[in-house]
């Protein structure tokens, strides 16, 4: 009887090992909704100012075997190792973000060798939850960079309902970019800033 429930023993455990993988959609939508969860509420708000607010991008991010531009003043996190600290980003795939009272951004990168479309990046950093796009998508040259930008709505933060999301390939990665802002015509200037800067590891 042993002999015959230690090969049956093997055989489901080889078989548990074949079940389904995580979706990726469904940890990206969660490294999101825990990072827009950690972003304090301020009350009372002032009122967003009529004209944008002008906003330096003089930080230059490096790590990963790439770099792009940020608000000096912000910091990004690592979001996959906050998630589970054994497994943080890497230069294959990552999420970064980064956020103060006034701005939000979010950044994710996976490995995509031979892609020249990047714009399936997009549907994963936009969370149709809380993400709304605002219009269709609009191709952007920035430098080198064909960039895929789309503006959206977002009702992830009441104090941050407008942004953007923008996509594009570099050296066998695909790139995507989000970011919440006060105002609605904010975004692009910042994607447009962040990626002029951008630099990867071909």
């Amino acid at each position: 009887m042993n002999r015959l429930l230690l090969p049956m023993a093997a055989f489901l455990v080889s078989m548990s090992a074949c079940g389904p993988k995580a979706d990726p959609n469904s940890q990206i939508r969660t490294a999101v909704e825990q990072t827009v969860a950690a972003i304090p509420t301020f009350t009372p708000y002032p009122p967003a100012p009529a004209a944008p607010t002008p906003l330096t991008l003089q930080g230059l991010f490096c790590e990963y075997q790439f770099c792009i531009g940020h608000p000096v003043e912000m910091a990004f996190f690592d979001v996959s190792a906050q998630r589970d600290p054994s497994a943080p980003s890497s230069a294959s795939q990552g999420i970064l973000a980064a956020y103060n009272s006034k701005l939000f951004i979010q950044l994710l990168w996976q490995e995509a060798p031979g892609v020249s479309d990047p714009q399936f990046m997009l549907d994963l950093i936009v969370d149709d939850r809380v993400d709304t796009r605002s219009s269709g998508v609009v191709p952007v040259l920035v430098g080198p960079l064909n960039v895929f930008y789309v503006p959206i709505t977002s009702t992830a933060t009441p104090v941050l309902p407008y942004g953007g999301a923008a996509a594009w390939t570099c050296g066998g990665r695909a790139f995507a970019w989000k970011t919440y802002t006060p105002q609605p015509d904010l975004a692009r200037s910042l994607v447009e800033d962040a990626t002029r800067r951008f630099r990867c590891s071909q």
